[in-house]
C-alpha cells in the first residue's frame, strides 16, 4: 500500500464486524455482509475476530482491515490476540493492522507485553499494530513501547475499570490519553451514537471505532426495549 492505513483512516470511522459463537449473526459469511454494508456506508477499515471472519471480509471488500483473534487461555485474563500464535495465524492473511491487548495483566506463556512486541517486530517488522488498552499507565506503556496507535477498545471491560463509560465526563478519560501520548489514538469502546463518535474526532481522536451500535442488532434492540419500557 502506498498509503498507509492509518492515514487512510485519519478522521474516518471504522467499523467493528463481530459475532461471538453463542449470538445469532455468528456466521463468517453474514460478518462479511455486514462488512459490505460498512463499506456502501463510507467505513474507512473494518475490524473483524477470528481467521475465518477476517478472511471473508478481505476478499468481500477493499477496506483496510484490522485483525483479531479472541482467545481464552486458562492462565491469563488477556483473550485480544493474546500470544504471537495468534499473531501468525493472521499474518497468514495479510491484514493491514492487529490489534492486540495491552494491559497490564500477565500474559500467556509468561512472555511480557514488551518481549512479545519485540518479537512480533522481529518477525514482521511491516505489521501496524494496535494497542487496546483500559487505563492511562496502559497507554503510556503501549506509546513507551512503539505501538503503532493506541485503543481505548478495554476501558470499562477490565478489573480496574469495571463500570466506567468511555463517554463519562465528556470523554474524559479520551482526553486524558490524548494528553499524555504521541501515538494515534483510536476511540473504541460503547461509542453508541453518531454524536459520540463525531466528540470522539472533535477531541482529537484519530480515528473511532464502532461496533455493537451498528453490528450487533440483539443488543439495539435491546436499547430500543428498554428505552420503552417494554
Amino acid at each position: 500500500m502506498t498509503v498507509s492505513m492509518l492515514q487512510q483512516i485519519k478522521g474516518k470511522l471504522v467499523v467493528s464486524c463481530q459475532a461471538l459463537e453463542g449470538e445469532p449473526l455468528h456466521s463468517d459469511y453474514i460478518m462479511s455482509r455486514m462488512a459490505v454494508a460498512a463499506e456502501a456506508g463510507g467505513a474507512a477499515a473494518i475490524r473483524a475476530n477470528g481467521v475465518e471472519d477476517v478472511k471473508a471480509i478481505v476478499r468481500a471488500v477493499s477496506l483496510p482491515v484490522i485483525g483479531i483473534i479472541k482467545r481464552d487461555y486458562a492462565d491469563s485474563a488477556v483473550y485480544i490476540t493474546p500470544t504471537l500464535r495468534e499473531i501468525d495465524e493472521l499474518m497468514c492473511l495479510s491484514p493491514q493492522m492487529i490489534a492486540m491487548d495491552a494491559t497490564a495483566h500477565p500474559r500467556p506463556g509468561g512472555l511480557s507485553l514488551a518481549e512479545l512486541v519485540q518479537a512480533i517486530r522481529s518477525k514482521y517488522p511491516r505489521l501496524l499494530l494496535m494497542a487496546d488498552i483500559a487505563t492511562l499507565a496502559e497507554a503510556i506503556n503501549a506509546d513507551t513501547l512503539g505501538f503503532d496507535c493506541i485503543g481505548t477498545t478495554l476501558h470499562g471491560y477490565t478489573a480496574e475499570t469495571q463500570g466506567r463509560q468511555l463517554a463519562q465526563d465528556d470523554f474524559c478519560f479520551l482526553r486524558e490519553v490524548l494528553a499524555a501520548v504521541g501515538r494515534p489514538v483510536i476511540a473504541e469502546g460503547n461509542v453508541a451514537t453518531p454524536a459520540m463518535a463525531a466528540r470522539c474526532l472533535a477531541l482529537g481522536a484519530h480515528a473511532v471505532v464502532v461496533g455493537g451500535a451498528i453490528t450487533r442488532p440483539q443488543q439495539i434492540t435491546q436499547r430500543f426495549v428498554q428505552a420503552i419500557g417494554g
